[in-house]
C-alpha cells in the first residue's frame, strides 16, 4: 500500500499557533501530529508516503529533511500556489498511486490507532472504489449509510443542510474518521475540477457507484486539529 497525508490546510482551529507554523507539526503528547500519523502509517508497514504541502509549506519539508524522512520514502506534492482542498489535493496526487495498489488517505490532524491493514482488506473485498472509516461518535455533520453500510448522504444537524445521494426507508449516520481507502480505479471516475472536497466528490459518486462505510472500533480516536 501507499498513502498520502492531507496536511495542507490554514489549520485555523490551531490559531494562535498556525499564524507562524502548519498544523502538521503542532505537538501533541511529545511528538507533531506528521509524525503522529507517519507512525501510524508505518505501524501498518507502509513506506511509500505523500504529502501535500502548503501553509509554511518550508517548514514541514525542513522538519522531514531534518529528521531523514523518518525512515520513509517520502513525496511532497507542493499546493504553494494554491490550495486545492482535500479532493484537489488527492486528484494532483493521483499519479502516485498509479498500478494496482489501493492507497490510504488520513488527516494530519486525526490521533488514530485504527487498523489499517483490516481496513484496506475490508475495502479490497468489498470492490468499492472507496472505503470510508466512519465511528459512532457525536459531531454536528454525519455520513448516512444504508443497512448494507452503502454512502446514501450526508446531514449537518446544526444547519438543517442535508444531501442525498441515494433514496432509502432507512439510513444511520456515523462521523467520519478522516481516514479512507480508495482504488486505482477511482481517478478516472473524478470528473471534479481545481478546488473540491473529497466528501462532496464521494456523494456524487455514490448515486450509481459503491462508496462503502467501514466501522472503526478502534481504542483511540482523536480530532486534534482543535486546540
Amino acid at each position: 500500500m501507499k498513502a498520502m497525508i492531507l496536511a495542507a490546510g490554514l489549520g485555523t482551529r490551531l490559531k494562535p499557533f498556525t499564524d507562524a507554523h502548519p498544523k502538521a507539526l503542532y505537538e501533541v503528547e511529545g511528538k507533531t501530529l506528521l509524525e503522529h500519523s507517519l507512525d501510524h502509517l508505518k505501524r501498518a508497514g507502509i513506506s511509500e508516503v505523500i504529502i501535500n504541502v502548503h501553509h509554511f509549506a518550508g517548514q514541514i519539508t525542513g522538519f522531514l529533511t531534518q529528521h531523514g524522512n523518518f525512515g520513509l520514502n517520502i513525496t511532497i506534492s507542493d499546493e504553494t500556489g494554491e490550495l486545492l482542498d482535500t479532493g484537489g489535493g488527492v486528484k494532483k496526487a493521483a499519479w502516485f498511486f498509479a498500478g494496482n495498489e489501493n492507497g490510504i488517505i488520513r488527516n494530519v490532524d486525526i490521533l488514530s490507532d485504527l487498523d489499517l491493514v483490516a481496513t484496506e482488506a475490508f475495502h479490497r473485498e468489498s470492490g468499492a472504489l472507496a472505503t470510508l472509516a466512519v465511528r459512532d461518535r457525536r459531531t454536528s455533520r454525519y455520513l448516512l449509510f444504508d443497512r448494507e453500510m452503502l454512502l446514501c448522504g450526508w446531514e449537518n444537524i446544526t444547519t438543517g443542510e442535508r444531501k442525498i445521494s441515494r433514496d432509502t426507508a432507512l439510513l444511520s449516520p456515523l462521523a467520519f474518521s478522516g481516514i479512507q481507502v480508495i482504488s486505482p480505479e477511482i481517478f478516472s471516475r473524478i470528473s471534479e475540477q481545481g478546488r473540491f472536497s473529497l466528501t462532496d466528490m464521494y456523494l456524487r459518486l455514490a448515486a450509481d457507484q459503491k462508496i462503502t462505510g467501514y466501522r472503526d472500533e478502534g481504542k483511540i480516536w482523536r480530532d486534534a486539529g482543535t486546540i
